[in-house]
């Protein structure tokens, strides 16, 4: 049986290019289709925040990894398999994100800090629950908080701390 996803919104008003760093502050469109009302976004403005699953659309199936890797090519971070990180060249070019509702305007949410650029296909929005968050303790590498630690930054606070 084949499964097909067909999206549900689109990323409007958003940064033209993917970037590495600096998604604080970023804010954009999510824009449903044509086949979603202002209805499907019921109760979704009492929520503070959504998680966005979308497609890198604009990675080639060519260029898709499967193996490991140094995270943003840095050789002084361990070789990593494509899913013990969250490289936008995975193997069916999911990304989830989640992400600020700021408002909800008719058949659109605007957004503040979803890191997926203009025109990106969106698959589907749920509102963050704090419940599906993680429970009990964490933990990750070291490499992992060194790689984040500028992701959701804004420019201007990139600015400063230079």
């Amino acid at each position: 049986m084949e499964f097909v996803m067909t999206p549900v919104a689109t990323v409007r008003e958003g940064r033209p290019t993917p970037e590495d760093d600096f998604w604080g502050g970023t804010t954009c469109r999510i824009e449903l289709t044509g086949g979603y009302d202002a209805d499907s976004l019921s109760g979704l403005a009492d929520f503070s925040h959504l998680e966005v699953v979308y497609v890198f659309d604009r990675v080639a199936e060519d260029a898709v990894e499967t193996g490991a890797r140094h995270p943003r090519n840095r050789a002084d971070w361990p070789l990593v398999g494509i899913f013990g990180q969250r490289g936008k060249k995975r193997p069916n070019r999911l990304g989830v994100s989640r992400c600020a509702l700021v408002e909800v305007d008719g058949r659109a949410l605007v957004v503040e800090g979803l890191d997926a650029i203009e025109g990106t296909p969106v698959l589907d929005i749920k509102p963050w629950m704090k419940e599906f968050g993680p429970r009990g303790d964490q933990r990750q590498p070291a490499w992992s908080s060194e790689l984040m630690a500028e992701y959701y930054l804004a420019g201007s606070d990139a600015q400063h701390e230079s």
